[in-house]
C-alpha cells in the first residue's frame, strides 16, 4: 500500500499531474471517473493567494468526490510560502504540494518553479519552512536538474526527505529541456534503489500508453506514475493503464458516444465553474484530443475552437456524434 503520510493510495497509484488551465475541477471530475487515484490542482501562485486574488483563490476549490487531492503552490519567498501554506490548510486538501518543476520563463525568472533548481540550498530551506508551517503532508514535484550539468536529483531526494516531505514526484527532464526530447527515468530508478530513501517516488514524463506505463513500472521500480499531457482530452488513459496492469490486455478505445459525452460534460462543468467566457475559451485546448483519429474532423474542430456560443458548441458535438456514430476508432488511429 502506497501512502502519503496517512493518505492511502492503493498498491500502485496513478496520479494526475498539476497542469495550468487543464487540471481544474471540470477536468478532474472526468479523470476521477476513469480511475485516477490522486489528483492535484493547477499550480497556484502564493503571491496571488496572500493578496486574495480571485483567480488564485478560485483554484482552491475542491470537492469531496475528488479526494484524495493535493493543492499545489509555487513561489520563491519564504514568508509568502508560509502564509500560503496556512491558507491552503484551511481549504482542507489531503496534501500540500510544492511546485519546483515548472519550466515556464515567467515563473523561473522569479526563482520559483524549476528556477529554484539553480539554488538547491534555498529549495531545501523553503521546503523545510513549509513542512514546519502546516499539519498537512507536504510533497514536492520537481525535475532532474536545471541542465545536464546539474542533475542533482539523487541528493535532492535525500535532502527533501530529511526535512520531512512525504512523497516526491520527478519529471524525467531538466529545466533546459522544457518538454523536448525524451524523458529519462534513469535517475528516478536510481533514487528508488537508494536504501536511504523510504518515501514514495512517483515518475512523470512521456507516459502515453498502457504498455509504456507497465514497462516503466517494471524497469524503474517507482511507487506510482504521474500522468500529464497524455490525459488532456483523453481521461480514459487512467482506466486503460489499470486494465492493462490487471489483465495484460488493451481495452478498446472509448466509443464516439463516450468521447462526445465526456467533451459535453467537460464543457458543461467549465461553464458552471468559470463562467461563459472563460469556460468556452479554456475548453479549446481539449477538443483536438477528444476527437483525435476521427477522419475529416477538421471542419468540426475549427468550429469548436472559434465559436463563442455554448449552445452552438453543444450542437456541433451532436453533429459529430451523428456523423461518426458508426465509425469505430482503433488504437492504431489514436
Amino acid at each position: 500500500m502506497v501512502k502519503i503520510g496517512s493518505v492511502e493510495l492503493g498498491e500502485f497509484p496513478l496520479l494526475l499531474a498539476p497542469m495550468e488551465d487543464v487540471s481544474d475541477p471540470p477536468f478532474r471530475a472526468l479523470c476521477k471517473a476513469q480511475g485516477c487515484d490522486m489528483m492535484y490542482t493547477e499550480f497556484i501562485s502564493v503571491e496571488g493567494l496572500i493578496r486574495d486574488a480571485s483567480k488564485s483563490v478560485q483554484k482552491l476549490d475542491i470537492y469531496d468526490y475528488e479526494r484524495p487531492i493535493g493543492i499545489q503552490i509555487f513561489g520563491a519567498e519564504m514568508d509568502s510560502m508560509r502564509r500560503a501554506a496556512e491558507i491552503v490548510e484551511e481549504a482542507q486538501p489531503e496534501v500540500l504540494d510544492i511546485n519546483f518543476g515548472c519550466p515556464v520563463k515567467k515563473v523561473v525568472c522569479k526563482m520559483a518553479g524549476a528556477g529554484i533548481l539553480q539554488d538547491i540550498d534555498r529549495m531545501v530551506k523553503l521546503t523545510d519552512a513549509i513542512v514546519k508551517s502546516t499539519n498537512l503532508p507536504v510533497t514536492v514535484k520537481t525535475r532532474l536538474g536545471w541542465d545536464d550539468n546539474t542533475k542533482y536529483i539523487e541528493s535532492v531526494a535525500e535532502r527533501l526527505q530529511d526535512v520531512g516531505i512525504k512523497a516526491l514526484s520527478i519529471h524525467g527532464r531538466t529545466r533546459k529541456q522544457m518538454y523536448k526530447g525524451e524523458a529519462d527515468w534513469t535517475l528516478i530508478g536510481k533514487i528508488k534503489e537508494n536504501p536511504r530513501v523510504h518515501i514514495p517516488i512517483f515518475g512523470n514524463g512521456d507516459i502515453n500508453s498502457p504498455q509504456k506505463a507497465e514497462e516503466y513500472r517494471r524497469r524503474y521500480g517507482v511507487d506510482g506514475i504521474m500522468i500529464g499531457r497524455a490525459s488532456i482530452g483523453y481521461p480514459w488513459i487512467f482506466r486503460e493503464i489499470k486494465h492493462y496492469f490487471a489483465t495484460g490486455e488493451l481495452l478498446p478505445p472509448p466509443t464516439v458516444h463516450e468521447r462526445v459525452e465526456a467533451a459535453k460534460q467537460h464543457l458543461r462543468h467549465s461553464l458552471e465553474w468559470k463562467g461563459e467566457k472563460l469556460g468556452v475559451l479554456e475548453m479549446r485546448r481539449h477538443y483536438t484530443n477528444y476527437f483525435r483519429g476521427f477522419p475529416h474532423v477538421k471542419p468540426y474542430r475549427s468550429r469548436l475552437v472559434t465559436e463563442h456560443d455554448p449552445a452552438i458548441l453543444f450542437q456541433v458535438m451532436d453533429e459529430i456524434e451523428a456523423r461518426y456514430s458508426a465509425y469505430e476508432l482503433t488504437t492504431n488511429e489514436l
